[in-house]
């Protein structure tokens, strides 16, 4: 029996070229609303979990995205960002800027597609209704060009490379500085050990973090529902500077 995955997968590309696929597969993941608080199931995948939620955070969306790449037998590593909810490029409302002020550092999730000998950076993260409230919406995607991070990347010292097959051929051998483009980006091959690297990373949060990082993501879900159902018509006003 066809998974969620497939069925969504033929749906989204059925009768069209490679090119046209990865474009109609990223505008319609990109376009499951985006959420902090999506239930864990033991039984089905991160992918699956997103489409049965319809909706899903930036780690359930690029799982998603890079199943349905490769599918297209296209090559994909994940993409991690170290970075700061207390980003003054995030523009919130005063509680949830409060709230964000003592927040612990929080890893974002998005894909490196090969295009060519080129690596280029592909985040599906905000869905489009949020460019009202001033995310980087990555609307109009080409299919060939680097798309913006969803997020600002911490700086670090130094950025780690990433973890290379034993035999690539000479035409895809990837260099350091073409994946490691950004600040604090880190590369893996699967979704193993990227959520290995994740889990190293979170799991030295204190009980008071977790409490915080909690009550964050309910507000900012209520928050961005309230943006998508236009409640918030003069929330540019209230935003914090």
């Amino acid at each position: 029996m066809p998974s969620a995955v497939d069925k969504k997968f033929h749906e989204w590309t059925q009768s069209l070229d490679t090119h046209d696929s990865m474009v109609s597969i990223f505008e319609h993941i990109r376009d499951i609303p985006y959420s902090l608080s999506v239930p864990l199931t033991d039984s089905i995948t991160s992918s699956e979990q997103v489409l049965i939620a319809g909706k899903g955070s930036c780690g359930h969306k690029h799982y998603l995205l890079a199943e349905m790449f490769r599918k297209l037998n296209l090559s994909v590593v994940y993409a991690t960002f170290a970075f700061s909810w207390n980003d003054p490029g995030l523009h919130y409302p005063h509680s949830l800027s409060e709230l964000a002020l003592h927040l612990p550092v929080a890893y974002h999730l998005a894909c490196r597609v090969q295009a060519g000998c080129r690596w280029i950076l592909v985040d599906a993260t905000w869905d489009s209704p949020l460019a009202k409230a001033r995310f980087p919406v990555n609307d109009h995607w080409d299919g060939f060009s680097e798309t913006r991070c969803a997020v600002t990347p911490l700086t670090l010292h130094v950025q780690p490379p990433i973890n290379k097959p034993q035999k690539i051929e000479s035409c895809y051998m990837i260099r350091d500085e073409e994946l490691c483009a950004l600040d604090s980006e880190k590369n893996h091959w699967n979704e193993v050990d990227q959520v290995r690297y994740y889990h190293e990373k979170v799991d030295v949060r204190t009980p008071i973090d977790k409490e915080l990082i909690k009550q964050f993501n309910l507000e900012f879900d209520t928050w961005l529902d309230d943006v998508r159902l236009d409640k918030c018509p003069h929330a540019a006003e209230d935003f914090s500077e």
